[in-house]
């Protein structure tokens, strides 16, 4: 029998500044690298859902240079703990022993549940699954009170957070290069081979500019102009990497720090989102403040299928809601125009749009998008009280001011085919808030 070491890749699609695999391949073991298609996730999703394409052409990416380095990954699809037990058999009747499994952790509470699962499967067998920080810059306990309880509000924890770095944190990791530590391919069994997408029951899918990662030094250097100019190209659309691990959180702090404080705090802002999830799990479903549950919500399916496709006759909110259902993608600024429109003019529950994003955005990450769409809803963890309605005309003149975003997913506005508004701006707003107070005042 040969004792071998596993990295099992998750949110972590790359074979750079890797924490487990860089922690794998210096263990002294030949390295087998896995994937797994979990069918606990994908069964929940459309045959056209964007993300499995993405994860696909990354794992045929990772494939091809394990095979320049002279070795393969070893993927399967179906359910997460039948899958090691059946891939466990499989390499024992090759020789192959696995001694420990190395993981990059995840916060989410069915990555969570999960885990713990499959430490006590690991366990029971004598392997030892051993977990490392790459997800994020600073993780759990690393940022808390004097206390140690977790911050709730973003300043002082983006204080605490600033203070708690060290050059440890943006380090690079190594990984690649080890690749002698891979096992040979030829020692590897038949089988685990990447399945096609419609094997697994998905469709190709044109990703257009987030195929590949592009951290531009020059976008980075100027985000704080133009982060905020749906019509420019003025944000670096890193997020479906940085949610999918096909670049290291620790490159986008070092080009950062060289180039942004703006950009900073933004990775800091994903840092407080992860923690918020990992220490309020039951924020997925319910208000961070619990007394905002008691929001009367309206329930008007027509203003819902409305905002959905687009169709609101405010023409930032539709340009951005188009501009999702095109790309999978949507302008960090629009998004909380759309989120504040679903929840403050229309009414209706943020967990819907929630959903709704869930469904459509190829960079969905669940922290954030919770956390994001709280924040909307102002019924999550920020210091500005609920009051806070963005009035979508005056965020469109400032904006997108010449109209260039507006007219590009929008052609027809301004002409008799674009629908007049849905609800009145004015009314929407003092709905709102009568509504949102009465929820409080009920709520003592």
């Amino acid at each position: 029998m040969t004792d071998i070491a596993i990295h099992w890749f998750r949110r972590d699609l790359r074979l750079e500044d890797n924490s487990a695999l860089n922690a794998a391949l210096g263990e002294g073991l030949p390295v087998l690298p896995v994937f797994f298609f979990d069918r606990e996730i994908l069964d929940k999703l459309e045959p056209d859902d964007r993300r499995v394409p993405f994860i696909h052409l990354h794992l045929q990416a990772i494939g091809q240079r394990l095979q320049a380095h002279g070795s393969r990954m070893w993927v399967g699809y179906g359910g997460v703990q039948a899958l090691w037990e059946q891939s466990l058999a499989t390499w024992e009747a090759a020789g192959l022993r696995v001694r420990t499994v190395f993981v990059n952790r995840d916060y989410e509470p069915y990555a969570q549940q999960r885990d713990r699962q499959m430490h006590a499967f690991f366990q029971a067998r004598g392997i030892t699954m051993r977990g490392f920080k790459d997800h994020v810059v600073l993780e759990k306990e690393e940022v808390v009170k004097d206390d140690g309880k977790p911050y709730t509000v973003f300043t002082p924890y983006s204080r605490k957070w600033r203070h708690a770095l060290t050059p440890a944190d943006w380090a690079p990791r190594p990984s690649e290069a080890r690749a002698h530590a891979w096992i040979s391919r030829d020692r590897v069994p038949e089988g685990g081979r990447l399945p096609a997408l419609s094997a697994m029951g998905f469709q190709a899918a044109d990703l257009g500019d987030f195929a590949e990662p592009r951290l531009d030094a020059s976008v980075v250097h100027s985000y704080a102009d133009t982060r905020d100019l749906p019509a420019v190209a003025g944000t670096t659309r890193l997020s479906v990497h940085l949610r999918f691990g096909t670049v290291s959180i620790r490159e986008a702090l070092r080009v950062g720090q060289a180039q942004s404080e703006k950009w900073v705090t933004e990775l800091i802002w994903r840092d407080f989102y992860q923690c918020i999830l990992y220490h309020f799990p039951h924020s997925v479903d319910h208000a961070f403040k619990p007394a905002y549950d008691a929001v009367q919500w309206e329930t008007n399916e027509a203003h819902f299928a409305a905002w959905c496709a687009g169709r609101t006759g405010y023409p930032l909110v539709d340009a951005g809601m188009r501009e999702l259902l095109a790309t999978g993608w949507m302008h960090n600024r629009v998004r909380m125009v759309v989120a504040s429109f679903l929840c403050k003019h229309l009414l209706l529950d943020w967990r819907w749009g929630e959903r709704f994003f869930a469904r459509h955005l190829l960079d969905f990450d669940l922290a954030s998008n919770v956390g994001e769409w709280q924040w909307a809803a102002g019924t999550g963890c920020d210091a500005a009280p609920y009051f806070r309605v963005f009035n979508p005309a005056s965020q469109q003149a400032k904006f997108d001011p010449n109209h260039a975003y507006i007219r590009r997913w929008v052609p027809e506005w301004g002409t008799p085919a674009y629908p007049a508004p849905i609800v009145d701006h004015a009314f929407a707003r003092d709905r709102a808030l009568t509504r949102y107070k009465a929820a409080l005042q009920g709520a003592v």
